[in-house]
């Protein structure tokens, strides 16, 4: 759905990005976080669960924002449970790896996506010169299968899912993260026009 000039220009658009959370994420540990230079996939709805199913299996984390605006969709930073446990431990500084999500651990990975999906969005809405705002984000626990149901029977008008894949890297350790973007078709294709013109 994207030709190379368009994937290689939003690489670059949410490589700021994530270099903004990365900066963020760095501040608050007081060390240096690394993310990745994102790859990006695009897919319709109907197949974002068996395209992220072939990555991540079994229960899953999410933390969830809805956006608004000129351009409006939901966005989620997506784990596996494992890897948001080792996540949570990396920015937490815990040298004895925990098994389990508690609440302090929930706040912390919520604060981790909150921090990511805002300065993504923020750079889209940056980009498009338009103000997008945020739902409070929300941390879920279920499997992939409820996850994506949850976005199709909710937000019947969001087709695709643009899904960003990144590592988290801190003290010689890594943990994969995605970020997934569902949009419909209007607001995709404003998105990569303002990607291309800004590049």
């Amino acid at each position: 759905m994207l030709n190379d000039e368009q994937r290689d220009a939003l690489i670059e658009t949410l490589n700021i990005a994530t270099g903004r959370t990365a900066s963020s994420l760095s501040q608050i540990t007081g060390e240096r976080v690394f993310l990745d230079v994102p790859q990006i996939s695009v897919y319709p709805l109907a197949e974002l669960a068996p395209a992220l199913g072939a990555f991540v299996r079994g229960d899953v984390a999410t933390v969830h924002q809805i956006f608004s605006g000129p351009v409006a969709g939901d966005a989620f930073l997506l784990l596996d449970y494992e890897s948001a446990v080792a996540l949570v431990d990396l920015m937490t500084g815990e040298r004895v790896r925990s098994k389990r999500l508690n609440a302090s651990a929930r706040e912390v990975l919520t604060e981790i996506g909150n921090i990511l999906l805002n300065a993504c969005l923020g750079v889209f809405g940056d980009l498009l010169n338009v103000r997008v705002t945020f739902s409070v984000p929300r941390l879920h626990l279920d499997d992939l299968t409820g996850l994506i149901q949850s976005i199709s029977i909710d937000e019947t008008d969001l087709q695709f899912g643009l899904v960003v894949h990144t590592n988290f890297r801190l003290r010689d350790n890594a943990v994969s993260g995605y970020l997934v973007i569902v949009l419909g078709v209007a607001s995709l294709d404003q998105l990569i026009q303002a990607v291309e013109r800004a590049t």
